[in-house]
């Protein structure tokens, strides 16, 4: 934000600066060549008349010859006074080109063809491939009693003028440097004013988006503005958590008051069994268990509300193998009367970040669900490390059973979302069992999808930080995180 912030100043300021010091720099020597010429039209008026009498009887005396030559030598810059009769031969020459100037005729040139033929006062510069420099000139017909008898042009080399320009873009660059660097401090101190709110809202709603309903912003420093956004944010904040909890609450306290009239209720249809002839037996058992169905709704409900509701652990690192090894005994009496075979294959360091109590939950749901979607076939619950940065240990429960679609993949983690009866089975699941793990795993700092095996099943996996474990000094076991 600060960088941006600073980038569209400093961009303004060196479009201003461009707008403003180019055409400034481009005309400038335009502006002083256009006043010299001026100043030379005048001078050459004057000389003219001064050497009016001396053209028309066809020769300079030497007292006005010396005149023109002090004129030349101290005029700023020198310049160069070329005089010639009406047919263009040279009377004087202040600075000849070449030894033979002296005499050379001028009538061929244009301005000298301005002057003596039409009268005109001629204007201009031109490249000199001799001097090697660029030349103003200025010619001005000499007449006398309204016949053109001569000409005087005035030539000086704008090497000066160039220098004159050159220190004139070094200043403009200078200053335009000073500018900038001083619109770039003073950029920094206001970018850095208006961001740092800007930022920490940034921080704040991205906490928030993600769950943390405690973040706030803290009084900003910075426009006002700013401030009554921060304001409206943390009351924005503050009123969707209490929002959120008092929904928790109600989810809570709903499922915990629901468990003992459904507790009650199954118990009177358990009471009626006996009571109950054959012919109604079937719809006696299906109402037993849509109340278990509902049941274990319950329970996902009040599940998740609690984890909605509970503060973060701090994780610590797990060891994922012992507790796969519990889970296998804890299921396997329940997969043996079921038909299914439920096995655990680990490799490698599967030493974890997480919290025990939540990713054994995570298991037991797994393997939960996997046995619902069975009723013959086999369960496997394994653990690998993988070489990732930063490494990560995937735990996995896979099954051989119907699968599901990428369709029903994608929509598994959504509460209440159930898949086809194939991949539930007769037990009709609360759809609430894989929202619990992506919930729980998430708090551990995880992830977890659903993938299908080979062969069609489905592979649950979760994948959680890995810690190295270090050599265990004096006989004891020492354990260090390497991403916490």
């Amino acid at each position: 934000m600060t960088r941006r912030l600073l980038f569209g100043y400093l961009a303004i300021t060196l479009m201003v600066l461009g707008v403003l010091a180019l055409p400034l720099g481009i005309s400038y020597k335009d502006r002083l060549v256009q006043a010299k010429t001026n100043d030379l039209v005048k001078d050459a008026f004057v000389q003219a008349s001064r050497v009016q009498a001396n053209v028309a009887a066809g020769r300079l005396e030497p007292a006005v010859a010396q005149q023109l030559k002090d004129y030349a030598v101290h005029t700023d810059p020198p310049v160069r006074v070329v005089v010639v009769d009406g047919q263009g031969d040279t009377l004087l020459d202040t600075n000849p080109l070449r030894e033979d100037d002296g005499g050379r005729n001028f009538a061929g040139r244009e301005e000298f063809r301005t002057v003596l033929e039409q009268g005109d006062v001629a204007r201009g510069r031109r490249y000199s491939d001799t001097l090697d420099s660029d030349l103003v000139y200025v010619a001005v017909p000499i007449a006398e009693n309204g016949r053109i008898v001569g000409g005087l042009r005035l030539t000086y080399i704008t090497d000066p003028i160039d220098s004159a320009t050159r220190r004139y873009w070094l200043f403009l660059g200078s200053m335009a440097a000073v500018s900038i660097a001083a619109v770039a401090l003073l950029g920094v101190v206001l970018a850095r004013w208006l961001a740092r709110p800007i930022d920490k809202l940034e921080l704040a709603a991205v906490a928030l988006g993600k769950g943390e309903l405690g973040s706030r912003v803290d009084d900003p420093k910075g426009p006002e503005e700013l401030k009554a956004l921060a304001k409206a944010f943390n009351r924005t904040a503050s009123r969707l958590q209490e929002l959120v909890a008092s929904q928790d609450a109600f989810v809570a306290d709903a499922s915990h008051q629901l468990r003992t009239p459904l507790t009650g209720l199954r118990l009177r249809l358990e009471n009626l069994e006996p009571d109950v002839a054959d012919p109604a037996r079937e719809d006696l058992d299906a109402a037993i268990a849509e109340v278990d169905r509902m049941a274990r709704m319950v329970d996902g409900l009040l599940t998740l509300a609690r984890a909605d509701r509970g503060e973060r652990k701090a994780l610590s690192p797990v060891d994922v193998r012992p507790i796969i090894d519990e889970r296998i005994l804890t299921w396997s009496p329940f997969a043996e009367e079921r038909g299914i075979q439920l096995t655990n294959a680990v490799g490698g360091a599967t030493w974890v970040m997480a919290d025990g109590d939540r990713l054994t939950q995570v298991i037991d749901n797994l393997v939960a669900n996997a046995l619902d979607a069975l009723t013959e076939g086999s369960v496997t619950v394994w653990a690998v490390p993988r070489e990732t940065v930063p490494p990560t240990v995937e735990v996995h429960v896979t099954d051989d059973g119907p699968g599901m679609t990428p369709h029903e993949r994608s929509r598994a983690f959504d509460r209440f979302w159930r898949a086809d009866p194939r991949r539930s089975g007769d037990f009709g699941g609360s759809g609430l069992g894989l929202p619990i793990v992506a919930k729980l795993v998430r708090a551990d700092g995880g992830e977890v999808r659903l993938d299908e095996t080979p062969g069609g099943g489905l592979d649950a996996i979760v994948t959680l930080l890995a810690v190295e474990l270090l050599p265990p000094p004096a006989g004891e076991r020492r354990r260090r995180a390497l991403y916490r």
